[in-house]
């Protein structure tokens, strides 16, 4: 049963979140803290990972390739599918939900143990439009994020290549634009939007609704991740199953 409860009050949480907008002076200055905090200060964790992630891909797939009569371009070709259709909008987003996700429940929690989340309501401030909503804005930026994920882990695959002899720069490249289907890019992106909402809303559920003191702020933390990974890996089935099925 608590399962359905926290189900129920998720989806009550995201109509409150449209509910009673707070002052467009006072959002604005919120909105432009969150993007701060969740879109450039991702943006070196994502780089970092990305293109050495990029650069692991080719190079197994290069390792991997025995049969003389295999096209040298297959290495470009495998990691531009890999990287287009599962490592940048998927596994970038659940390291996310560890990085931003973890930031946002233990942020919007704090605020609920030291009473600055009670302080709001007393005001007659709508403190789920006040505190989720920014998040939710700054995340439409999210496939900006994505984006870069994609260029540098064909970027890292292109020098691990060339750089560790594993194929020339020529066949890379080959490979990379070789069969290009543009619906892969429209596929990532509604995937990747997807994703941003559950990045923006279960974090800020566990915070918002946790009780407690600074330990239960942790745990809160813990669960938000855990639930929210699950959540992007059951939306990626789906979504991959509706959209390439």
């Amino acid at each position: 049963m608590k399962y359905l409860h926290n189900i129920g009050a998720y989806f009550i949480m995201i109509k409150d979140i449209f509910r009673k907008p707070t002052k467009w002076s006072v959002m604005k200055t919120l909105i432009l803290k969150d993007i701060d905090d969740l879109i450039i200060g991702s943006l070196g964790i994502v780089a970092f990972i990305a293109f050495f992630v990029g650069g692991v891909v080719a190079i197994q797939t290069s390792l991997n390739i025995n049969n003389p009569l295999i096209p040298k371009y297959l290495v470009g070709f495998a990691t531009r599918q890999s990287i287009i259709l599962e490592f940048a909008p998927t596994f970038i987003s659940i390291i996310m939900a560890g990085k931003v996700g973890s930031f946002i429940t233990s942020s919007i929690g704090t605020m609920r143990v030291t009473e600055q989340i009670d302080a709001l309501e007393v005001m007659g401030i709508n403190a789920i439009n006040y505190l989720v909503f920014p998040k939710f804005i700054a995340l439409t930026l999210y496939p900006f994020i994505i984006s870069i994920a994609m260029f540098l882990g064909i970027l890292g695959g292109l020098a691990a290549c060339v750089y560790g002899g594993y194929g020339t720069l020529e066949d890379y490249i080959e490979g990379v634009q070789n069969d290009f289907i543009p619906f892969h890019m429209a596929y990532a992106f509604i995937k990747t939007m997807v994703f941003a909402f559950i990045l923006a809303t279960i974090p800020s559920f566990y915070g918002y609704f946790m009780k407690g003191g600074a330990l239960e702020v942790g745990k809160a933390s813990t669960t938000s991740f855990v639930w929210t990974s699950v959540v992007i890996i059951l939306l990626n089935f789906l979504l991959t199953s509706l959209l390439l099925g």
